[in-house]
């Protein structure tokens, strides 16, 4: 909120905070019955000073660790940070997952087919052959375009 709580509050103002006292209701900090009472004031405050009483008694934002806004000291402490080891294997661990869906949605198209229509040219192979060489490839050799 702003320094000065008499400032007039806006139409934005108020459906911030009415959004804010809707996801600590989601979040079970606050019952329907005071979500409508609490709504009724928002909507009937007229400077953010009564803005700001009406979430008083509320946490502004723990849903996610925020950035430190300029306005704070940062800490010493970093926030912990995936090495850059285990994204690059979860990424291929996504590619993989991709290739193999993709894969057996088009061979089991291929084995229906063939089941209903009799002997039919193994297409899924086209699809299936060179995304898993390429992926095979960039697993063995990991990624050389230099990202930081």
């Amino acid at each position: 909120m702003a320094a000065n709580p008499d400032v007039r509050a806006s139409d934005a103002d108020r459906d911030r905070v009415a959004g804010s006292l809707r996801e600590h209701c989601a979040l079970g900090r606050i019952t329907m019955d005071e979500l409508e009472e609490r709504l009724e004031s928002v909507y009937g405050a007229k400077t953010l000073g009564q803005l700001q009483e009406v979430t008083s008694d509320l946490p502004e934002e723990d849903l996610y660790q925020l950035p430190v806004p300029a306005t704070q000291p940062k800490s010493t402490a970093s926030p912990a940070k995936a090495p850059p080891r285990d994204l690059e294997s979860q990424r291929m661990r996504a590619m993989w997952g991709a290739w193999a869906t993709v894969s057996a949605i088009n061979v089991t198209v291929w084995l229906i087919i063939l089941v209903t229509a009799g002997a039919v040219y193994p297409w899924w192979i086209w699809v299936a052959g060179p995304w898993g060489a390429i992926l095979l490839i960039r697993t063995i050799f990991g990624d050389r375009r230099g990202n930081c």
